[in-house]
């Protein structure tokens, strides 16, 4: 039986090992362990913390092994020949590595101006280190270059959240009270693979008779355990969520009490959903009308219901807006602040949530506060000892920062602290190459990395085991991250390493090494913000396994605030209480499948690997479960393509080549290919991926590209990489344009009008061959006014003759759809299956009957017209 986490305390476990109450490494779970260190290798065990209840998974139970690899920085790394990335790297000493860090931002700001300095950090690095490397960048360096890798995580149902309820928290409720909801709608979330000791939630909840609904394109291992898997094209999730919010509004399933007491702006939402009527959805997406029906009947009449969103609908170019259409779905339900339901997104990175909170991100200050607001600036330049007119004003977004690495205006010294953008940035060729025309890298992490082996000088980093500080989980529950062991000697953590860097830039001063110092200062800075953390310690988190913020500081001589495990159970955080509802519509992906690249590529995780793989993919284990990268695909694509289960395939877009070895499996929709993104070199899949940014959120469109396909070689133990010769040339900087929405696949109005159209009668039929279809009357021709658009609905005909005919559904004079009608039979057909027919264009019904055969057609043609 796990032991229960306790307040902190190590306890010895032996002569010369002690044992740590800590947290996992990897996930947003934060799952508890008890880590037993002293005599190496440290050891670990799981402990019942309250999101994994005494579970791990195998990334978990494996971590403790990359403590003492083999390849485990240990000494500062630098060039051979200083400034030529060509010679090798070579062991070196804290001082002369740090010397040339200094050196570089010194040479850089006075050549180029102190924005030409930048800062890349990571969901990894503890609050603390989060913290202080934002205020490294506005303040030792006075640069507005600082973003980081949750960018490409978290910041569409960031965006989406902030709008709608203004602020922004992954679960505005304990993960607990999953267990306790009736429905759950998954949307974009693989959690048996990315987070399974969150699957004991979803199992209790099961057990009570829960129907958990998934939305995914593949049938992961969540969706085989759901009771209602909808599987649709990737990037149509906004329409499916549109469509779900159509049906109801028009089956009378909006809490119209909740909606009018705690929202506003519902009417324009209910306005933009009356385009997406089922059978339209359906076409859009591929998911049934009774799958639709039946997932938004269970989210309405349940007594308590949840909708949570992840990257597979958010990681798009307009991933702010898909999630906000899920959010106006459970908002039109009455689900966000009720006891038991709500809508929330499920974080990835282990500080996803912690990390974007306090200063990482390039308009953000700690709390949530905003750079672009002199209020905010004013409260913490006074925290930081500092002229508010100091501080930089807000920078470019990640992409947009890595894209303009090395040229005129953009950065040409870069620091890189837990991330691994060589692998992890889309359009990752494009990315390595910016890397190579900076005048300086510098890169602190504990492997060289992909981006490490770029570097000019490379910084041992302290692993988790070795370093103290807080994690803010998918909870936003605080937590402690407490040190083991010691770390190897020789190596430092990243809150160290910040402070000497700015001590050494003339502002040490202002920074501290020690992680509960630090905490503290956060604190006050964070005070009055959303992401309230000045009531937070270190004591009261070992007391309570965790506080939940906002946790305001108390009054002077009150009682302490209790924490804030849910949100919005009185008012939203916006200024007057309420929710907003945002009108958001379908757009087609920024990359459509053509000739030449026919088919849909989506990326994900696997169970085996996290994030770029710079940990996993070097723990023994881990490999022996997944050592190769493979590409899903359907054995309908598979077959047309001569491809066989473990051949390498190579996938090619408009970016890149990768190879991977071939997964042929019915999981996957047969117009759609899927591949893990932790590998680099010859199989990375984000050489492959999209970078159109999300003009909200500015998220990369990971989610959906178009791909082609072709088979290299039977199976092979080392995939070998694409032909150099082959891979296009990466694609040169150009200035990004302001963000602008994309239009719509239709058009917008404030109100949706729609008219009914019907092609109808009963008409005199000669036949003059099966093969010789012909005009059957002129009432039978429309042509859709232009500006509007139409949809046939249905086909209802009948037949007097004694033998089979046939009415040919005619577009623009090209054939559309057959109908049979039997000898003195009739026929109706529902028409979901036809296409949007565009304004200006002309339908026609023509008809077929052997030669000779007279009689009677009745035709009734339905159409409706927006």
């Amino acid at each position: 039986m796990p032991a229960a986490l306790s307040p902190g305390a190590t306890a010895p476990a032996g002569p010369r090992t002690r044992t740590t109450d800590t947290h996992c490494p990897y996930c947003s779970l934060q799952c508890g362990m008890a880590v037993t260190a002293g005599d190496r290798p440290a050891t670990l065990v799981p402990l019942d913390f309250p999101t994994n209840r005494g579970g791990l998974c195998s990334k978990g139970w494996s971590a403790a092994e990359l403590l003492d690899h083999p390849e485990r920085l240990t000494r500062p790394l630098v060039r051979a020949v200083p400034g030529d990335r060509s010679s090798p790297l070579v062991e070196s000493t804290w001082d002369e590595a740090l010397g040339r860090v200094v050196a570089a931002v010194e040479r850089t700001q006075a050549e180029h101006g102190r924005d030409a300095v930048g800062c890349f950090g990571g969901g990894s690095l503890t609050n603390e280190q989060a913290y202080q490397f934002g205020k490294f960048a506005r303040v030792a360096l006075r640069t507005s270059a600082i973003d980081y890798n949750g960018r490409f995580c978290m910041s569409s149902a960031v965006g989406a959240a902030i709008r709608a309820f203004g602020v922004d928290r992954g679960l505005p409720f304990p993960l607990a009270d999953v267990a306790e909801a009736d429905v759950v709608v998954l949307v974009g979330s693989n959690p048996a693979d990315t987070m399974p000791p969150a699957v004991r939630h979803l199992d209790a909840g099961r057990a009570r008779g829960a129907l958990h609904v998934v939305v995914d394109p593949r049938r992961t291992a969540t969706a085989r355990n759901a009771g209602l898997h909808l599987q649709p094209l990737p990037g149509t999730d906004l329409a499916l969520a549109n469509g779900l919010l159509h049906i109801a509004v028009t089956e009378g399933l909006v809490d119209e009490a909740y909606v009018a007491a705690r929202t506003t702006g519902f009417a324009a939402v209910r306005d933009a959903v009356r385009s997406y009527w089922t059978d339209r959805v359906e076409r859009i997406t591929g998911v049934p009308v009774e799958q639709q029906r039946r997932a938004v009947f269970a989210l309405a009449h349940a007594r308590n219901a949840m909708v949570l969103t992840a990257r597979g609908a958010e990681q798009h170019s307009s991933g702010t807006d898909t999630a906000t259409a899920w959010l106006n779905l459970a908002l039109a339900l009455g689900l966000p602040g009720r006891p038991g339901s709500g809508w929330g997104t499920l974080t990835g990175q282990g500080n996803g949530q912690g990390g974007r909170e306090h200063g990482q991100k390039a308009d953000q200050l700690p709390g949530y506060r905003r750079l672009a607001d002199p209020a905010d600036r004013a409260h913490v330049a006074a925290v930081w000892g500092v002229d508010p007119g100091d501080l930089p004003s807000p920078g470019p977004s990640a992409f947009e920062l890595l894209d303009a690495l090395g040229t005129d205006g953009g950065v040409r010294t870069l620091l890189v602290l837990a991330s691994n953008v060589a692998v992890s940035a889309p359009d990752a060729r494009r990315v390595i190459s910016r890397l190579g025309d900076l005048d300086f890298l510098a890169v602190s992490d504990f492997f060289l990395s992909e981006t490490a082996a770029l570097a000019d000088v490379v910084l041992p980093s302290a692993m988790w085991a070795e370093e103290s500080g807080t994690m803010t989980n998918l909870e936003g529950r605080v937590i402690r991250r407490r040190r083991a062991m010691d770390p190897p000697d020789g190596v430092r953590d990243d809150l160290a390493l910040l402070a000497e860097l700015a001590g050494r830039l003339g502002t040490g001063h202002l920074f501290s090494a020690d992680p509960e110092t630090v905490f503290a200062e956060l604190g006050r800075a964070s005070a009055g913000g959303p992401a309230d953390y000045s009531g937070i310690t270190y004591a009261r988190i070992d007391a309570e396994q965790g506080v939940f913020w906002p946790c305001p500081a108390a009054e002077d001589g009150g009682p302490g605030h209790p924490g804030t495990p849910r949100l919005f159970a009185e008012r939203f955080a916006t200024p007057d209480g309420r929710a907003r509802f945002v009108p958001v519509h379908h757009v087609g992906a920024h990359e459509q499948p053509d000739a030449e690249y026919p088919h849909v590529l989506t990326t994900g995780r696997v169970l085996a690997h996290y994030q770029s793989g710079t940990q996993t993919r070097r723990s023994r284990s881990l490999q022996v479960v997944a050592p190769v990268p493979r590409a899903e695909l359907h054995p309908d694509l598979a077959a047309r393509l001569g491809i066989a289960h473990d051949d390498v395939v190579e996938l090619a877009t408009r970016r890149g080549r990768a190879r991977f070895t071939a997964a042929v499996t019915d999981t996957i929709r047969p117009d759609t290919v899927f591949v893990p993104f932790h590998w680099g070199g010859g199989s990375s899949a984000n050489a492959l991926t999209d970078p159109a940014l999300d003009p909200v959120s500015r998220m990369p469109a990971f989610k959906v590209c178009a791909v082609a396909v072709t088979r290299v070689g039977g199976p092979e133990e080392r995939i070998p990489a694409p032909e150099a010769g082959d891979q296009p040339a990466p694609r040169p900087h150009a200035l990004a344009a302001p963000p602008a929405p994309r239009s719509p696949t239709r058009r917008r109005t404030s109100r949706v009008k729609s008219t009914p159209t019907f092609l109808q009668g009963v008409f005199p039929l000669t036949g003059e061959g099966l093969a010789k279809p012909g005009p059957v009357d002129p009432a039978l021709r429309y042509q859709v006014p232009a500006g509007a658009t139409a949809q046939a609905l249905y086909f209802r005909g009948g037949n007097s003759t004694g033998e089979l005919v046939y009415v040919l559904l005619v577009r623009d004079g090209e054939p559309v759809r057959w109908f049979p009608i039997g000898a003195k039979g009739d026929v109706h057909v529902p028409l979901r299956v036809v296409e949007d027919l565009p304004g200006g264009c002309v339908v026609e019904l023509h008809a077929a009957a052997p030669e000779g055969v007279t009689g009677e057609l009745v035709v009734d043609l339905g159409l409706v017209e927006v």
